[in-house]
């Protein structure tokens, strides 16, 4: 930790990251359920859930470390379970949005694959209203406090990312429909015709509905399911100046990252964590790795694409990081690239935005002026449900914020 943080104190410091006006632009709706609520719904719709209290839940369910991201993606069977009906939907999407609040988060990009939702009780267009509903009515609240309301401090804003899946399963009645309509196709085809399904829905609905869809996403297990599968989708929303961003480099190397960008369009990279490791290059055409590396981190650096980092899932996930000094998110300071801290799963992986600005400051080398940039940059990189010039008003009044509770940390 910089000496300037050590003469503050980790609780005036916590109390400080918690003040401070902040962004999470990479939080899953299905892994950010309270545990409570989890149990509550489990219950009353006879759902079976491996404990029904919320130390169990903590022990069994959502762990410490798991053996894998496939291993991590488990956990979300019980979560989207009880996700399929809409009062349900829109409590879930209000209580993250609080929670957020509660700790100074002012600008959320909620993310979730809608048709994992998709029954006899709600089609696309209910699905994506009851959570905009949701998160609507929370920042209708929070905007209503006579300190926000009278402009003293930054309002709470939120945006909607859909989530296509990389793969696909019968997993929710919606799937397990599609599935069937393609009986001769193969697994990699029908995926690749559920994204384009989502990416012409989505684009329909954020423009006859009116709900702040803000980006397109691609999700799920990444080794063995190539981003490029999916580019028709990208395409589509890429035409409908829809911004997006990928999960690339959680499970697999370079090569992703550079897909990601190249064949989908890609604004922002999810987690990109592999995007040094030269050993998961698996292309033979690729003689020099190391220059491959530092061109395409190079590439990233020039046009800004901001890389969302999850320290704490990224190390349950990946077991052979070890130390959280050994992230790389080291080397992307390093290398000066636009990173923005965020949570991935707040239940699951058992965190807050809070907790993992202060996990950055604690284990990689930070200064006041690297933090502040650190969380401004993800105001500067959302994809705002606005106008720039409102997006470039909102930013200066976060920035002004932010200037207003750590000018008397760090006035000594």
């Amino acid at each position: 930790m910089d000496d300037q943080f050590l003469k503050i104190g980790r609780e005036k410091l916590e109390s400080l990251v918690r003040r401070l006006p902040k962004t999470d632009l990479h939080v899953h709706l299905d892994g950010s359920i309270r545990p409570d609520t989890l149990i509550d719904i489990s219950r009353r719709d006879n759902l079976r859930l491996p404990s029904y209290t919320v130390d169990g839940l903590n022990e069994i369910l959502f762990k410490d470390q798991y053996d894998s991201l496939a291993d991590y993606l488990t956990t979300f069977s019980y979560t989207c379970a009880v996700m399929q009906k809409p009062e349900d939907l829109e409590r879930i999407a209000y209580e993250l949005a609080q929670d957020n609040q509660a700790e100074g988060v002012r600008y959320i990009e909620v993310r979730f694959a809608p048709q994992l939702h998709i029954n006899d009780r709600m089609n696309m267009a209910e699905v994506m209203v009851a959570v905009d509903n949701g998160l609507k009515r929370a920042a209708q609240e929070f905007n209503r406090r006579p300190e926000v309301a009278g402009g003293g401090e930054p309002p709470f804003y939120y945006g909607i990312i859909a989530c296509a899946m990389r793969n696909i399963g019968p997993w929710s009645d919606y799937y397990s429909d599609f599935i069937n309509c393609f009986s001769y196709s193969n697994e990699e085809e029908i995926s690749r015709l559920a994204s384009l399904e989502l990416a012409k829905a989505i684009l329909k609905i954020r423009d006859d509905l009116d709900i702040p869809v803000v980006g397109f996403d691609l999700a799920g297990a990444e080794d063995g399911f190539p981003a490029g599968n999916h580019w028709e989708a990208f395409q589509h929303v890429h035409e409908g100046f829809l911004p997006k961003t990928v999960h690339a480099g959680e499970a697999y190397g370079p090569e992703s990252i550079f897909q990601a960008i190249t064949e989908l369009h890609t604004d922002r990279i999810g987690h990109g964590y592999f995007l040094f490791d030269q050993s998961r290059i698996e292309d033979r055409e690729i003689k020099d790795k190391n220059r491959y590396v530092r061109n395409l981190t190079q590439f990233i650096a020039d046009r800004r694409i901001t890389i969302e980092i999850c320290l704490t899932s990224n190390m349950q996930t990946n077991p052979t990081i070890g130390r959280l000094e050994d992230h790389s998110f080291k080397k992307m300071l390093d290398a000066n690239l636009s990173t923005t801290i965020c949570t991935d799963n707040r239940t699951v992986s058992k965190t807050t935005v809070t907790r993992e600005i202060l996990l950055a400051l604690e284990h990689f080398p930070q200064s006041e002026k690297s933090l502040r940039n650190m969380i401004i940059q993800g105001f500067k990189r959302s994809f705002f449900p606005a106008s720039y010039t409102q997006k470039r008003q909102y930013v200066r009044q976060c920035i002004d914020y932010y200037r207003k509770i750590a000018g008397g940390f760090f006035s000594n």
